[in-house]
């Protein structure tokens, strides 16, 4: 990703996270020289930072990365539905939602962090695109999820319950167990 995209979604968003900054830093090592296009987006970043306009996240002990390639998927859905129709979902909302259906995927370095990345996107990018996409769906569409109470029956049955709702024609007729 560009310096410039990076600004234009630290703006968007209102926050830089750590892999935005990570990356960032990789450009200008790496860079034998910035081009003006991208010396002003630093120094609107740095402008827009000052003034708290942009945020920056805290680093943590550890990364999901799970949690970056879901929202990177998310916010780029999102624009595509803001630029074509006149919805506005929630990108924190749809994040969560897809999240509770994926593996998380943690690092406490960089190299593990890349190492996850990496194996995700090889592995994981159909999952997450399902994810997002059934995310978008309840958000835009919102349909009453089927709760589960329960109450005072005990274990066996609760969980007979559960299997039940998630897995309803497994292996024939569903028995109950008490």
């Amino acid at each position: 990703m560009s310096i410039e995209k990076i600004v234009e979604q630290a703006l968007q968003d209102g926050y830089l996270t750590p892999s935005m900054e990570a990356e960032v830093g990789r450009i200008c090592n790496t860079a034998s020289e910035l081009s003006i296009e991208e010396y002003m987006a630093l120094d609107h970043l740095m402008g827009t930072l000052l003034t708290g306009e942009v945020v920056v996240l805290p680093r943590k002990q550890f990364i999901n990365v799970m949690e970056e390639l879901v929202l990177s998927e998310a916010i780029a859905r999102v624009a595509e539905i803001e630029a074509t129709t006149d919805k506005t979902p929630d990108v924190g909302e749809i994040a969560a939602y897809a999240l509770n259906r994926l593996p998380s995927l943690y690092a406490t370095t960089e190299e593990g962090a890349q190492f996850q990345r990496s194996k995700a996107k090889e592995e994981l990018q159909s999952s997450i695109s399902k994810a997002v996409d059934e995310a978008i769906e309840q958000n835009i569409n919102p349909q009453p999820e089927e709760r589960i109470s329960f109450g005072q029956a005990g274990v066996p049955s609760q969980l007979s319950t559960l299997l039940n709702s998630y897995a309803k024609d497994f292996e024939g007729k569903p028995q109950d167990i008490e």
